[in-house]
């Protein structure tokens, strides 16, 4: 079998992936499971007082995206909403 086209290649390893995470809470629909704190403690929080999910990092790097996406994922009530830098899920 030929190896693909070196351009081909490079152009693939190289597509620009977004660098951050643009996230939105519908904390209106938040029932305080925790997922989203034990998924990604760095983005997100609990308020004490009821338990309703806190957004510590509007925009975390991407670095952080299969755990916010974990969080949005497992989240009972989906208020939980991750785009990426150009808007989209």
């Amino acid at each position: 079998m030929k190896p693909p086209h070196p351009g081909r290649l490079s152009a693939h390893l190289t597509a620009k992936e977004p660098t951050t995470l643009k996230i939105t809470l519908e904390p209106g629909r938040c029932v305080g499971a925790g997922h989203c704190v034990l998924s990604a403690p760095e983005v997100f929080d609990q308020d004490e007082s009821d338990g309703v999910v806190i957004l510590l990092d509007t925009e975390p790097d991407a670095a952080l995206a299969d755990a916010v996406h974990e969080a949005a994922d497992l989240c009972p009530a989906r208020a939980i909403l991750v785009g990426g830098e150009d808007g989209t899920p």
